[in-house]
């Protein structure tokens, strides 16, 4: 492909379709927070498998309380208790009331239950009732949670709490869900040194390692660390080989920028079977990005500053990290946005898109948007942003009071 051909963000989406998702396993419920499911989920029965009371109360046939009030009470025999965990061994009788606590199985012929508090004791065996109940009140009828043969969870969707407590309830210990992406980690540069040394001039300390390595885990993947690749080709080969070894994808921090300096390319292009796919892309920060292919293996070259390195993250990596980990949903990073409106005039350069931080601050009950300028080096515009606001590559920019959509950190 031609050198530093900028491509648009939607034309780098087309290219990641040529990534398919990676295998399959089968993981503990315990351990499958936040897993792709690699298949549909279908309730192999009826959640509950049997009518349960939601009140303390009695159940009863809501036709014997039919005309109940304060003033004129329906008078009901005591018919027995049904414990917890029991299964009645009678059925209602007409004109009786079992005592019942809430979750417990109502003996056949009732379908309702009264609440305890709209009761009175008289005797050991009669009770009186000042509230009519209508069929199903405070009962939860068998399957009405969940149906046998139903599905409750598409392939595709990423597990949350509510869902292992639906799986739970349905006896299902293990899921079978994609295998998360191993994201191999590189820092480059004869300037980057670890965080815990001083800095001498001219040097830095090594952020992106920490910035890549956090948005991985928010991507649902394992990252590892494949350490700083000085500014050698045999050096970045090796990492770059070692990457690819052990893990789906590899990234790159620096190197993406056009230079003389600039290995990234040179090291690609000595890797057996790769094909460099993208070198540039119409955002800003960010244009300098690099997505190569090794087989079905994924290597991303990021900017070496911190701001465009996360930004082409947020805007690209993480849609085909979710790609490879199975979701059906995985072209956009960010599933929900929220309405606001700039402070101020924000001026933007027609042909790439612009992705600015802002911070979010509630106005009169509305939510305002104000930019954070700072250079694409500056990791302060980050910490100090709540999201990001794009600016579409047909616009010149964004005026005081319209209304716009941020991505939320």
């Amino acid at each position: 492909m031609d050198f530093f051909r900028v491509q648009t963000t939607h034309q780098v989406k087309e290219m990641l379709k040529e990534f398919p998702p990676l295998g399959k396993e089968d993981v503990v419920l315990e351990n499958s927070l936040g897993r792709i499911l690699a298949e549909d989920i279908i309730s192999p029965e009826d959640l509950p498998s049997f009518n349960r009371a939601t009140m303390d109360g009695y159940a009863l046939r809501a036709k014997d309380t039919f005309g109940a009030s304060e003033g004129s009470p329906a008078l009901l025999e005591v018919q027995g208790e049904i414990n917890m965990g029991e299964r009645p061994s009678n059925e209602i009788q007409r004109g009786g009331g079992v005592k019942i606590s809430t979750g417990g199985m109502l003996p056949e012929k009732a379908d309702a239950v009264v609440m305890v508090e709209h009761t009175q004791v008289i005797d050991e065996t009669t009770i009186e009732v000042f509230r009519a109940v209508a069929p199903g009140e405070n009962v939860i009828q068998r399957g009405e949670d969940l149906k046998q043969g139903e599905r409750i969870l598409e392939k595709g969707h990423r597990l949350r709490a509510q869902d292992l407590g639906a799986l739970a309830a349905l006896g299902m210990g293990m899921v079978n869900v994609y295998r998360r992406p191993r994201v191999g980690i590189i820092s480059s540069g004869n300037e980057v040194v670890p965080i815990d040394s001083v800095p001498h001039e001219g040097e830095i300390r090594d952020i992106n390692r920490y910035t890549l390595w956090a948005l991985s885990i928010e991507s649902g993947c394992e990252p590892f660390h494949l350490g700083v690749a000085r500014d050698e080709l045999e050096d970045l080969q090796k990492k770059l080989e070692q990457g690819l070894c052990k893990g789906d994808v590899v990234l790159i921090s620096g190197g993406s920028s056009v230079g003389t300096r600039d290995l990234t390319i040179e090291a690609l292009n000595s890797l057996p079977q790769a094909e460099i796919l993208l070198h540039g892309v119409a955002v800003s920060p960010g244009k300098p990005t690099i997505l190569a292919k090794v087989n079905e293996k994924t290597i991303w070259g990021l900017p070496g500053h911190p701001v465009s390195a996360m930004v082409i993250f947020m805007t690209l990596v993480t849609p085909s990290l979710w790609r490879l980990g199975g979701c059906t949903n995985w072209d956009s990073p960010h599933p929900w946005t929220l309405k606001t409106k700039v402070s101020r005039n924000i001026h933007s350069a027609q042909g790439r898109e612009d992705y600015v931080r802002v911070k979010l601050n509630l106005e009169a009950g509305k939510l305002i948007a104000t930019p954070v300028f700072g250079k694409s080096g500056s990791i302060s515009t980050m910490v100090k942003g709540d999201g990001l606001l794009r600016i579409e590559m047909e616009s010149e920019g964004i005026q005081e009071g319209e209304e716009v959509d941020v991505w939320p950190f």
